[in-house]
């Protein structure tokens, strides 16, 4: 098992769609990556070379913000959105969507389960 940016990837795949296991790193990147290294794209991960595998690490290594780094600027950028009370930033707080899709039907992944809210309760049948 490969172990690049702390992170295990996959044995049995092609070494392009592993590397994409490593949190932003993406199949372009994945490939601009391997083409620097010399490391042919659709070899498995299981028969890279110790070599090859450093190679890799390193590039991204000097290249790269991936991982544990990246995650941390993503939540700053954020928490400064929140801080400013941007619009951006108000939407984050509220869990709805940022980015201008609409609400009223679906951004049930954003919002999530759906909840009935009014009308639940059973009325009381009256003597008449």
């Amino acid at each position: 098992m490969a172990r690049i940016s702390g992170v295990t990837i996959p044995n049995e795949k092609q070494v392009q769609i592993s590397l994409t296991y490593v949190y932003g790193v993406g199949l372009k990147t994945s490939q601009d990556i391997l083409k620097q290294a010399k490391v042919e794209p659709t070899v498995r991960t299981k028969d890279l070379t110790d070599d090859e595998v450093s190679r890799i690490q390193e590039i991204i290594n000097n290249n790269l913000v991936v991982e544990g780094e990246l995650q941390r600027i993503v939540t700053g950028n954020i928490k400064r959105l929140k801080d400013i009370n941007a619009y951006r930033g108000l939407r984050h707080k509220q869990n709805l969507p940022s980015r201008g899709q609409r609400t009223k039907t679906n951004a049930r992944t954003r919002r999530g389960k759906k909840t009935t809210v009014g009308g639940t309760a059973k009325k009381v049948a009256s003597k008449t």
